[in-house]
C-alpha cells in the first residue's frame, strides 16, 4: 500500500508540473511576467498587490492578478477594485492552487495586453510549496503578527522562493516580534532570497521591491 501511495504522489507532481510548464510557455509567449504570492491567511498578500499596481502602473506596466482562495471572493474584489483584469479561483477542499486551476484562470485573462500577472496562493505555509504553476518567481509574505518563529517552522516555504516580504514591521514591536531573527531564518534556509522589511499599510520600502520585480 506504501509504495502505491508514493507512486500516486509522483504522478500527482508530474501532471502538475507538465502543465505548469505549458503555464510558462504560455505567458512568456504572451511576453507576461508572472509572480506567484504565497504566505499565511493575513500576511498581506492581497495588501501588496495592492501596493505594487499603482506603482507599476506609473511605470507604465498593466497589471493583472489571480485570486486564490478555498472559498468566496472577499480578495477578489480587492484586487478587481484596482481597475486590472482579475479572476477568482475557488479550491474547495484544497489548501493550495494547483497549475491546472491556472491554467483555467489564464484563459479567461487578456494576456496580449498583461506585462505582469500577480497570481495570490491560498493563504497557507505548507500546501502551496509543492505544486508549481508556471509564474517567473515566488514571492513569500509573511507578517510579525504571525511570530518570529514562523520562518523556522516553514523552511520549504522559503527555501522554494526568491523574494521575501516581511510585513506589519510596523506591529514588531506590540507583538514581540523580533524582525532581525525572522531576516535571519529567511537567509539561513535561503541565502539568495531578496528581502525586504515592509509596513503594507503605509506602502513603506515597497518602491524597492518594485525595482526588484521589474529587475
Amino acid at each position: 500500500m506504501h509504495h502505491i501511495d508514493v507512486s500516486v504522489e509522483k504522478d500527482i507532481f508530474s501532471v502538475n508540473n507538465k502543465i505548469a510548464d505549458e503555464n510558462a510557455a504560455l505567458l512568456r509567449n504572451n511576453f507576461v511576467r508572472a509572480f506567484d504570492l504565497l504566505g499565511g491567511i493575513g500576511s498581506g498578500k492581497t495588501a501588496l498587490i495592492e501596493q505594487l499596481v499603482p506603482l507599476l502602473k506609473d511605470r507604465g506596466f498593466s497589471c493583472a492578478a489571480i485570486a486564490g482562495d478555498v472559498y468566496g471572493d472577499d480578495d477578489f474584489k480587492r484586487v478587481q477594485a484596482l481597475g486590472i483584469p482579475a479572476y477568482n479561483v475557488n479550491t474547495g477542499k484544497e489548501c493550495h492552487l494547483d497549475a491546472h486551476l491556472v491554467e483555467h484562470a489564464l484563459s479567461h485573462l487578456p494576456l496580449s495586453s498583461i506585462d505582469i500577472l500577480f497570481i495570490e496562493n491560498v493563504g497557507n505555509m505548507v500546501c502551496p510549496t509543492d505544486f508549481a504553476l508556471g509564474a517567473e518567481k515566488r514571492i513569500v509574505v509573511v507578517s510579525s503578527t504571525e511570530g518570529d518563529d514562523v520562518v523556522n517552522k516553514h523552511p520549504m516555504m522559503f527555501r522554494g522562493c526568491s523574494i521575501g516580504v516581511l510585513n506589519k514591521i510596523d506591529l514588531a514591536e506590540a507583538v514581540g516580534a523580533n524582525l532581525s531573527r525572522m531576516e535571519n531564518d529567511m537567509h539561513r534556509y535561503n541565502p539568495d532570497m531578496k528581502v525586504f522589511l515592509t509596513n503594507l499599510k503605509t506602502g513603506q520600502n515597497v518602491i524597492r521591491l518594485v525595482d526588484e520585480i521589474l529587475s
